[in-house]
């Protein structure tokens, strides 16, 4: 039995495959995720699983170089951008418009979306997988 990081095989398996500059995308479970995308929906009831928690598991596996956030977060979710700040620290984090965060998303070098159960808005960021050498 694996003893570190995610339990879900599938969400193991997605992080696995990722490589330099892949995209991971956890979002809240209101965000509209494309239809051709793959998703890893871990959502059982409303804020369970939380974004925060599943970003904070997601990080002890993934190396993320930098990451994408709605610039609307800061202002209509204080308590999850301030945890997400937390989560990362020295991470280069780039604010966009929702819009523009939703454009990106759905674009080339996405992997997967991981859909949480999170109830409250603006809780989705973009992970840009970096190298673990070099």
């Amino acid at each position: 039995m694996k003893k570190i990081g995610t339990l879900n095989s599938h969400l193991s398996t997605v992080i696995a495959s990722m490589g330099h500059l892949d995209k991971l995308v956890i979002c809240d479970s209101g965000l509209p995720i494309p239809r051709h995308r793959e998703v890893v929906d871990l959502a059982l009831a409303p804020n369970i699983p939380g974004f925060l928690e599943t970003v904070g598991v997601v990080l002890t596996e993934l190396h993320v170089e930098r990451a994408i956030i709605a610039r609307e977060m800061a202002n209509a979710n204080k308590k999850t951008f301030a945890g997400l700040a937390r989560l990362l620290k020295g991470i280069g984090t780039r604010k966009v418009s929702h819009a523009e965060f939703k454009r990106i998303a759905g674009g080339n070098g996405t992997i997967a979306f991981v859909r949480t159960g999170e109830a409250s808005p603006y809780a989705n960021v973009i992970l840009i997988s970096g190298v673990t050498f070099g």
